[in-house]
């Protein structure tokens, strides 16, 4: 090695080399710099974004640099791409015709392929024949009676012989009145003696009504009927909850049956002015029959009690109660529900104009009108307000589809606006019975009803009119009804489950 230094003239000699007499080596003088300013340069390269958005500033210098770094990528990836050497395979030999069908019997085909292929083994001595295929010595299989069967019929196509057929449904007739239409029913079936008759019924058993079961067993080669009782648990179920948005709504969607839920609401509407005396955070209150089988079935049954608690003010409390032999509901004091017209004669409906003078939305000009108007969905039931008998139902001008029913002299309802009919002129019916549609008929912006009332020939407001009249309890009588309300009332504080939803759910005791 050297040693390098610089001379006096700012150029190099090597060092241990004597200099040459006569010549000097002169280099010019290079300036060093102390130190290198590099903030310039990185802050160029932190305003580099590598990562930009080809779908945005199209054009720019940052796209052109984003679209030059993805060719760049992509064309490295190909060529790497076809750097790469596969590795060496040996090909396997297809199979013979002979190695294949000797693999065959140990695979699994498809039922398409065959399934069952390969060779097959030729039966040697030791393979004796049999003169008929043996049948299992008990069958077990379940018979189904049809809308339109009978109990006999189901047994017969099950496979059960004529005899026993018409034995067993002898038997069950002396205990129920027939058989619900599919119903299960459990069959055991014996050994026959030969193929040509049909196999011996051994047992039978079907569920005849919710609290029994019905079982046949062959006792001494005779059909002996067994009744099975099922304990049931009676009390019955309770639905509360918030009306929310809408009562109906409210009360389906907390789990109550469609019917009852309708029912419930009907006879509310009775009482109550479900479009004004109805709030949001009113609570709902229903009580059903309810049956609950050691088994593990439940069955709903009727209404038993209807009630709305708002939340300011008294509760509004139905019950049902049979009274001279007809099932009615009643309120907390004695009277029944259905006194004088419903307050609302059409279901799941909210008011759009009141009665009063305004200005008609179609003619343009302002005048009395004659009802009241309930928004509702075309083809939603319109109900009769009382009971009477239909004096009109045709076309009635601007009223378009219009139905007059006749309650008692000097009192009359009617119904526009209807899409179709459901009663004819001379007809009578009973309060909620459906009378027609809803639809948009004659002078009409959408579909509604328009409802009125007439009083001595002459258009009343029908938030306004008050009826008395009715059954009333009393007595004795209204001492057992109170009675019983006074035990529904207290299934709530009866300590049983509960289970808390949010508005419009509710929750259940039973």
């Amino acid at each position: 090695m050297y040693q390098q230094g610089f001379n006096e003239f700012g150029g190099f000699a090597a060092a241990g080399a004597a200099p040459r007499p006569g010549r000097v080596i002169l280099l010019p003088r290079v300036p060093v710099r102390s130190r290198i300013d590099l903030a310039p340069v990185l802050d160029r390269l932190a305003d580099l974004d590598l990562a930009v958005d080809l779908g945005q500033r199209i054009g720019s210098r940052d796209w052109w640099l984003g679209l030059g770094l993805l060719t760049t990528l992509c064309l490295s990836a190909i060529g790497a791409g076809t750097l790469i050497v596969p590795l060496p395979t040996g090909v396997r030999a297809p199979l013979t015709a002979a190695q294949a069908d000797d693999a065959r019997p140990d695979t699994i085909l498809p039922l398409a392929a065959g399934a069952t292929t390969g060779r097959q083994s030729p039966p040697t001595k030791l393979v004796e024949a049999l003169s008929e295929v043996p049948e299992r010595p008990r069958l077990e299989t379940t018979a189904r009676v049809g809308r339109s069967d009978s109990l006999a019929a189901a047994l017969r196509r099950a496979g059960v012989g004529g005899d026993d057929a018409s034995a067993a449904a002898r038997l069950i007739a002396g205990e129920v009145h027939g058989v619900a239409p599919g119903t299960a029913i459990d069959l055991v079936l014996g050994r026959r003696e030969t193929r040509s008759v049909p196999r011996p019924l051994d047992s039978l058993g079907f569920r005849a009504a919710f609290d029994l079961r019905l079982e046949l067993a062959r006792v001494d080669g005779a059909l002996k009927l067994k009744r099975v009782p099922i304990a049931v648990d009676y009390t019955p179920l309770r639905v509360t909850g918030t009306v929310g948005g809408n009562l109906l709504r409210a009360v389906r969607a907390a789990g109550v049956p469609g019917a009852q839920a309708a029912e419930y609401r009907q006879n509310l509407a009775y009482v109550l002015d479900l479009q004004r005396q109805v709030g949001r955070r009113d609570r709902f209150d229903v009580i059903l029959e309810h049956r609950h089988a050691e088994t593990g079935e439940n069955e709903t049954g009727g209404l038993l009690y209807a009630a709305l608690r708002p939340e300011h003010g008294a509760p509004v409390e139905l019950m049902r109660w049979t009274y001279g032999g007809k099932a009615m509901f009643f309120r907390a004091n004695g009277e029944s529900a259905r006194k004088g017209l419903m307050r609302t004669p059409v279901d799941g409906a909210h008011e759009t104009s009141g009665f009063g003078m305004r200005l008609h939305p179609i003619l343009g000009y302002s005048r009395l009108h004659q009802g009241i108007d309930f928004g509702a969905a075309s083809g939603t039931p319109i109900m009769a307000a009382a009971a009477g008998t239909v004096t009109f139902a045709g076309w009635h001008g601007g009223h378009g589809n219009y139905v007059q029913v006749l309650h008692r002299p000097g009192l009359m309802t009617a119904y526009g606006h209807m899409s179709r009919f459901a009663v004819k002129p001379g007809q009578t019916v009973g309060q909620g019975e459906v009378i027609g549609y809803v639809g948009s008929t004659g002078l009409s912006t959408g579909p509604h009803l328009h409802y009125e009332v007439w009083v001595n020939s002459a258009p009343v407001d029908p938030t306004n009119i008050k009826f008395t009249g009715g059954t009333t309890l009393s007595g004795g009588e209204l001492a057992r009804f109170q009675g019983e309300m006074a035990h529904l009332r207290g299934l709530k504080a009866a300590g049983v489950e509960t289970a808390e939803a949010d508005e419009g759910k509710g929750r259940r005791r039973g």
